[in-house]
């Protein structure tokens, strides 16, 4: 993988993951969660582990959309 873009990903994964520690509102916590699985796919897919990536890419969206159900409610 180009540097380059190893640096971008990796710095998408590091703000995502800060985000998700610092964010208090349960909507931003799902958006900075997100951005940290964009940039950890990359790494996956480099590694070699493409069903991995391929599983995840099925099962982040899925579960995001339910983390988003629960939240409505609960903040209802």
């Amino acid at each position: 993988m180009n540097n380059v873009l190893l640096v971008i990903f990796a710095f998408i994964a590091v703000a995502g993951a800060a985000g998700t520690a610092v964010q208090k509102n349960p909507y931003d916590k799902l958006i900075s969660l997100g951005m940290l699985f964009a940039g950890v796919i990359p790494f996956i897919i480099e590694s070699g582990y493409f069903d991995v990536a391929i599983a995840l890419s099925l099962i982040i969206p899925m579960t995001t959309i339910i983390m988003l159900q629960a939240v409505w409610r609960c903040r209802r």
